[in-house]
């Protein structure tokens, strides 16, 4: 966690061990539920280690994949942890997790003791932003071979850690389909 803000940040010794005290240690196995649809008192979490989904279920029980985080990135129900509302989405563990997990009001708080820890929240979620547009124009402008390739380009090293079909599910195609534009992105690479 330091290393992640002293990335755009200084603290001291005095002012992380302060920041620390306000997150709390969270290990979970893989499989597990790390926030479920309807739940409320929603917190942002930190991932040190592991791999996570974030997901929405639609009415015909499809889950749809909005992102993954693995060590160093952030996840939560962004919505229902800045509105105060219930959860819309699920997050679980890929794999076997050890996170931070930080409440709105302790961020807050810390925010307004530290400005230098407000700025660092801010230029993460506009990282966050323009990562979230570029997903959803690249669902609404590209092939299904070409967001394959980008999902390639912008994560090397998932297609070793997460199964075909959360892929799949990833850029909106089936799992058959999936196997298809691998064989072909394949084939045009050799």
């Amino acid at each position: 966690l330091r290393k992640q803000f002293e990335s755009l940040i200084n603290l001291t010794e005095k002012e992380f061990d302060y920041i620390l005290a306000h997150f709390t240690e969270k290990k979970l196995r893989k499989n597990s539920f790390l926030l479920e649809s309807g739940q409320h008192n929603i917190s942002k979490f930190f991932v040190n280690k592991g791999l996570l989904k974030s997901y929405y279920i639609d009415k015909s029980g499809k889950e749809h994949i909005l992102q993954f985080a693995e060590a160093d990135w952030w996840i939560t129900d962004y919505k229902a942890f800045f509105n105060g509302t219930e959860a819309t989405i699920y997050v679980d563990c890929v794999t076997d997790c050890e996170l931070l997990s930080i409440t709105k009001e302790n961020l807050e708080k810390l925010a307004k003791e530290f400005h230098k820890l407000e700025y660092f929240f801010r230029v993460k979620s506009n990282i966050g932003y323009v990562a979230s547009q570029e997903r959803i124009l690249s669902m609404l402008k590209l092939t299904s071979t070409e967001r394959f390739e980008h999902f390639l380009e912008q994560y090397p090293n998932f297609t070793q850690k997460i199964p075909k079909y959360l892929i799949a599910s990833y850029i909106g195609v089936s799992r058959e389909m999936l196997s298809r534009i691998t064989k072909n992105v394949i084939n045009h690479t050799q």
